[in-house]
Parts: C-alpha cells; structure tokens; sequence
C-alpha cells in the first residue's frame, strides 16, 4: 500500500468513529389511539401502558374538530372528569402537545367525552443517559428501554476498528 493512503485512512477513521460516537436522539410523535384517534369507547390506558414516553416527546390527538377536545388536568381532573384548573386547552383536532417535563400528565376531553372513556395518563420519562466507556466495555444484556434508546453500537465499533486499524 502506497504511504500517502495511510493519513487518509486515518482521517476516513476518525470521522468513522465521530459519526458512530454520536448519539442522535429524535424525539417521537406518540399518536393517542393510533388509527383509531380520540374517540368514545377506546381502552387509552392500555394504549399508554404500551408506549413509552420521554422527555422532549410529542403526543398527538387527532379527532373530530367541532366533535371533541383535549384538556391537560390533574390528577383530581382526571379521576372525576372536570375541567376545573385545566392547565392547557386544545381544539384544532390534530394538536401537538410537547412532553417538556419528567413527570404525570393527565388529559381528557372535556365536551363529556371523558365519561365514555376519553381520557388518557402517561408517564413522561427523563433522558437515558448516554452510554459510557465502562458500560460499552461490559455490554450489559438486559433489554433496557435505555439500551435500545442510545444506542452503544457506535462506541462498539469504534473499539472493534481501534484494535484493527492500530495493530
């Protein structure tokens, strides 16, 4: 191999290992009830039992504009479907409302849909935090949420090439 190819090699791998240590973390667009939106008689706490939400998150209610709403409640407007000290207030039929806080959010619909059903819980989760060089080393085998969310296949790689390319 000629000698001037050796310097480019390293710098094709260091930016192999830049873009393979850079964890890139995209928010996602929780639709509530899926294709089935927010509607009377939908089961939204199995729904939410089935996502899992972070902060920085969307979660989207699509329904009928004139038909139905959304309120963000607490706890007390929640369990007993009262609009009272809502926090937050939607009637577009397909908003998009930021999960910025780890933390319980309540929503419900206000226009009485809440007594058939429409109103969901979720929990919004902190960031996992990013992997490190000991956790890259040990390669844990639980199935984490975290694990599959940053994921440590990048620094993985970097470790397999270092001992190639540096042998």
């Amino acid at each position: 191999m000629p000698a001037p190819a050796i310097p480019i090699l390293k710098f094709l791998f260091l930016i192999l290992i830049f873009a393979a240590t850079t964890t890139l973390v995209c928010a996602t667009d929780h639709i509530v009830g899926a294709n089935k939106g927010w509607n009377p008689g939908i089961n939204y706490t199995l729904w939410a039992n089935n996502h899992t939400f972070y902060v920085g998150d969307l979660i989207s209610f699509r329904y009928a504009k004139n038909q139905y709403n959304v309120f963000r409640v607490n706890e007390t407007g929640y369990d007993n479907c009262t609009t009272e000290g809502a926090t937050g207030n939607w009637t577009s039929g397909k908003d998009f409302i930021p999960l910025d806080e780890a933390k319980r959010y309540y929503f419900i619909c206000g226009n009485g849909g809440c007594f058939s059903g429409m109103k969901v819980s979720v929990l919004v989760h902190s960031l996992p935090s990013p992997p490190t060089a000991a956790g890259v080393a040990g390669l844990r085998s639980d199935k984490s949420v975290a694990a599959t969310r940053d994921v440590g296949f990048g620094s993985l790689l970097v470790v397999l090439l270092s001992s190639i390319m540096w042998v």
